[in-house]
């Protein structure tokens, strides 16, 4: 484990820093574009949960108006929220806005693949057994909640219910789970399927569920969830025979691509 750990971090440092490099002249971009028609502002900071329960500061593109974090929406984001700028609802959409989150990576702060980092009120909602687990290890820019609730602000926008209570009785559990299952189960293999999932999702949002691949991933109890989630299923004799059929990280990753193909129905399950 401490092997892994090693070379994790060596990945990280080495493919964070040729990221920046390769990505530098679309950062400069959005920069001048957020500099030109937002509100002045380019990078946003956010304090967050890291590994061992300390906190860090996470940097984004900015998608929101100043003053969003104290509005009575608080950090819960809805796909219809009028606190995201125009240029930010783009950003979103395509995770541009969490690029700056490479320096993070680059930092230590976090690793390509991990639990999501929390704000404070967001962390404390999770069980004690839950916040043990996850700060065991780095925060990820993804992973698979990030995966599983790529769209978290239509499950919001859709609820019917005030969203802090949406988030705390449906989605903070189940997503406390999945970040739990990714501890017990990390691996390199792992991190690279997760790694090449997200691409999937980021470049083809068309890309059905595909969680069903990973045959013992924790299921919802959500009623609201498990209604969400089913509806956007993708072809289920695909699934069936991703879900049933042993063999390693790379032939799940052959399968991932194989569903995506197939897939007719959306999933987008966010950060």
């Amino acid at each position: 484990m401490h092997w892994t750990r090693r070379m994790k971090r060596t990945l990280d440092i080495l493919f964070s820093a040729m990221a920046l490099l390769v990505l530098s002249p679309l950062l400069l971009l959005v920069a001048i574009l957020l500099r030109c028609t937002g509100e002045g502002c380019v990078l946003y900071r956010q304090e967050r949960i890291g590994m061992g329960g300390g906190t860090f500061y996470l940097y984004k593109f900015v998608t929101m108006r100043k003053g969003s974090d104290s509005s009575p929406a608080g950090f819960l984001t809805a796909s219809n929220d009028h606190r995201v700028l125009p240029f930010g609802r783009i950003l979103r959409a395509t995770k541009i806005n969490e690029l700056p989150q490479l320096y993070n990576v680059l930092l230590g702060d976090m690793s390509f693949i991990g639990p999501r980092p929390q704000v404070r009120p967001h962390f404390d909602v999770y069980a004690d057994q839950v916040k043990k687990e996850i700060i065991k290890v780095r925060p990820g820019l993804s992973g698979i909640a990030s995966i599983v609730f790529r769209d978290e602000g239509s499950l919001l926008a859709k609820c019917g219910r005030d969203k802090g209570q949406c988030y705390a009785e449906d989605i903070a559990p189940y997503k406390g789970e999945l970040e739990v299952w990714y501890v017990q189960h990390q691996s390199l293999m792992l991190d690279a399927s997760l790694v090449f999932l997200t691409a999937l999702v980021v470049l083809l949002p068309r890309t059905g569920r595909c969680i069903q691949l990973f045959g013992d991933l924790p299921q919802p109890a959500s009623v609201l969830l498990s209604a969400s989630l089913a509806s956007s299923q993708a072809d289920p004799r695909a699934i069936h025979h991703a879900s049933s059929t042993e063999g390693s990280w790379r032939s799940r990753m052959y399968r991932m691509a194989a569903i995506s193909s197939k897939s007719q129905k959306v999933f987008r399950g966010p950060v």
